[in-house]
């Protein structure tokens, strides 16, 4: 297969060592000159991704290259710039060619999930996702391990199948696009909130407590939305959870330490301002999402008021403690 990948992040270069590795070759887009010619004076890029890039990696800057000839899209771009990519994309791409978008999120200024925005700015049905507990720098080293498929359609299905399925990359599928999405969205914000109770000096045992709250809250948060709230146990459930709250690896977990552990605006910001949190704009986006809808959700209340309202840390336990 051609495949033709949107975005040059360490996520994104992961999955295409992955479908390298499977035999592809990979085209992949980037709106960084400095990026494109780093890779090719010396195919690398070892300030984005410390691993091996194999020969069947090329880089464009062009979208009407990347789209003339390909089997499949990747979407792989932060989540606030799905909308402007894919208008990019609209004059050179074919509706038939499948899409598998990778970002996770929800767009942060119209609050509409990925997928809608991709088959409203692109006119296509043709379209799949994945979600799970991978950190990049694990799948790109090939370890063993997990993600979600969600799909409207069978040749969208088949097509990632066929791209990433291999001897070290499980995929589940689901038709449960709704619920994948929120759970990709809803863990970096618990993420956040694990981080916190570390810096607090709390356990691993209270990190726990807040897992085990969190699945509950996001299962319906799932089936108020329209999801189906089985998806909580998918690889993009419990798996992605499970692994953004227990590890420093996440940016989203190192910003909640800072924030509990000294709750010291300077230091929050810089944290901010030199890495890409994205719970901290997925707080925003869910939090007035569920306001709109009347939906009650004291967890993400306390998240949002501790993140943008600068509340305590400690009302975290408290609201963990609380009875039903």
């Amino acid at each position: 297969m051609k495949i033709s990948v949107v975005g040059v992040g360490a996520y994104s270069l992961a999955l295409s060592i992955n479908m390298c590795q499977n035999g592809h070759q990979v085209l992949m887009w980037t709106e960084s000159n400095s990026v494109y010619e780093e890779y090719q004076k010396g195919k690398s890029l070892n300030h984005i991704l410390d691993a091996h890039l194999p020969k069947n990696i090329n880089l464009t800057t062009s979208f009407e290259e990347l789209l003339k000839e390909c089997d499949l899209i990747v979407i792989a771009t932060s989540s606030k710039y799905v909308d402007i990519v894919c208008q990019k994309m609209q004059k050179y791409y074919k509706r038939n060619i499948p899409i598998c978008i990778a970002t996770k999120g929800i767009e942060e200024s119209s609050e509409r999930f990925i997928s809608d925005i991709v088959k409203t700015t692109l006119g296509t049905d043709h379209i799949a996702l994945i979600s799970g507990p991978t950190f990049a720098t694990d799948l790109a080293h090939l370890e063993p391990v997990g993600l979600a498929l969600a799909s409207s359609s069978f040749k969208a299905k088949k097509a990632v199948l066929q791209a990433l399925e291999s001897k070290t990359l499980k995929l589940r599928p689901t038709k449960d696009i709704i619920g994948l999405q929120l759970c990709g969205s809803i863990k970096n914000i618990i993420a956040i909130a694990s981080g916190m109770i570390e810096g607090l000096g709390y356990s691993e045992s209270t990190q726990a407590l807040l897992i085990n709250e969190a699945l509950l809250d996001m299962k319906k948060i799932i089936y108020y939305l329209g999801g189906n709230p089985k998806t909580i146990l998918s690889f993009a459930g419990l798996g992605d959870l499970t692994l953004t709250c227990m590890s420093n690896k996440s940016r989203n977990y190192r910003f909640g330490y800072i924030i509990g552990k000294t709750n010291d605006i300077t230091k929050i910001n810089n944290f901010l301002n030199n890495n890409t949190v994205e719970g901290y704009y997925t707080l925003d986006i869910v939090y007035k999402l569920l306001n709109n809808k009347n939906i009650n959700i004291p967890l993400i209340t306390t998240i949002y008021n501790i993140v943008y309202n600068e509340d305590d840390p400690n009302t975290l336990i408290n609201t963990l403690i609380e009875k039903d």
